[in-house]
């Protein structure tokens, strides 16, 4: 698998070049694929081991690992991340061409599926970041760029993370009615915790908040006292219910 994804605008072309990819393989009757995106500094095989404890056995995870690259809010410090971010909350300058690359790369993990299977995005914090940009490329049907995005989502979920170019969301959603129609009809959960000192709560809250003023409806948000920056088991199985019913997962429950 070719795991460089060529970004092109404003007259440079940047490659990125992306880490090594898990999968872990559906146990039952393969019914959903959902690509899922790690936080910054991480890599794919952290959520990958998690993921073989779900009682899931009808999705097939696909964890890649975000490309090396220097990071402004760790003062240009070499890490894993998903694009360039001066802070953690969505308040500092979008780097659309990192976001469009990122998400690309997802959406050609996701080309190759069976038709028949649902598809689906989510992540941890940056990686939630990521899922929820797809989400809006979904909806508009197009990158950042302006390129055809060519994946049809069933399911989003973002834990600790935040709205990127949530500025300019509005405008672009005016207009087109196949954008709010894509809106309404896609499924999103967002979960964050009140503890959270990394990607403030507020900042969960106001993503969401974004969301649904633009029309996605079927959106839901849920908050978990003195949870920090992490996952817990109680919130992993509010993603394995949500995940069950939304994509009508057979003999998948708890």
């Amino acid at each position: 698998m070719n795991n460089s994804t060529r970004s092109s605008g404003s007259g440079t072309t940047r490659t990125f070049e992306f880490g090594r990819t898990h999968v872990v393989r559906p146990r039952g009757n393969h019914q959903a694929t959902i690509v899922w995106l790690h936080g910054l500094g991480d890599k794919g095989s952290s959520w990958s081991q998690l993921f073989e404890t779900l009682p899931l056995p009808n999705i097939k995870w696909i964890c890649p690992t975000a490309p090396t690259r220097p990071v402004a809010i760790f003062g240009g410090y070499l890490c894993t991340a998903w694009f360039e971010a001066g802070d953690l909350s969505g308040d500092g300058p979008d780097d659309l061409e990192g976001l469009d690359a990122s998400a690309a790369h997802v959406a050609n993990l996701l080309s190759t599926e069976p038709a028949n299977v649902k598809l689906g995005i989510g992540g941890f914090s940056m990686g939630a970041a990521t899922a929820l940009y797809s989400a809006t490329c979904h909806t508009l049907g197009k990158y950042g760029n302006g390129n055809l995005y060519p994946i049809n989502l069933s399911a989003v979920v973002g834990l600790s993370g935040w709205l990127p170019c949530s500025r300019t969301l509005r405008n672009q959603m005016e207009g087109s009615i196949e954008a709010v129609r894509r809106a309404a009809s896609l499924p999103i959960l967002l979960c964050h915790g009140l503890g959270d000192d990394v990607v403030a709560y507020k900042n969960g809250e106001r993503s969401a908040q974004a969301l649904n003023s633009v029309g996605f409806r079927n959106l839901t948000f849920r908050a978990y006292n003195g949870l920090g920056h992490y996952t817990i088991p109680e919130e992993t199985d509010e993603v394995c219910n949500w995940l069950t019913a939304r994509l009508g997962l057979q003999g998948s429950q708890l």
